[in-house]
């Protein structure tokens, strides 16, 4: 029997329409495509997703924890300027002047313009507390005297 010239020897049931398309290397030299392992993927994502917010939960939680000192430091300011305010003082405070807090022998407080260096002998309370500042916002920089404390 002869031959047909233009018979394929492939059997047509074994050839890929478009075997670029095929989910597996066509031919020898062709790239070896290997199925992802899905847990090992799966572990890793989960892996960074959690480093990820966890770094962002970490920079949350500093940055509440300035927020906080700062609401403590105007808390404080509050309820020294508070004190300052109940103190006896026989003038109209002026904003950026420094004054100086001193405590009476009975127990309370005075605002005074005379620092403690000034009164020389005649110093009549029983301790220096701090020098302070009035703010523009009617708050006080205060500066504690150490002994005092």
């Amino acid at each position: 029997m002869k031959e047909d010239p233009f018979l394929n020897p492939i059997n047509p049931d074994k050839v890929a329409q478009n075997p670029g398309l095929l989910p597996y290397a066509h031919t020898a030299g062709g790239a070896v495509i290997k199925p992802e392992d899905t847990g090992k993927t799966k572990g890793r994502s989960i892996l960074a997703m959690r480093q990820q917010t966890d770094r962002q939960m970490n920079q949350l939680y500093e940055q509440m924890e300035v927020l906080a000192k700062q609401a403590k430091l105007i808390a404080d300011r509050k309820e020294i300027s508070e004190r300052i305010y109940d103190a006896a003082m026989g003038f109209e405070p002026i904003i950026s002047e420094t004054y100086y807090m001193y405590e009476k022998e009975d127990g309370t407080d005075l605002l005074s313009l005379v620092a403690p260096h000034e009164w020389g002998r005649s110093f009549k309370y029983s301790r220096y507390l701090a020098k302070v500042i009035l703010l523009a916002d009617h708050t006080w920089d205060v500066t504690y005297n150490e002994e005092s404390n």
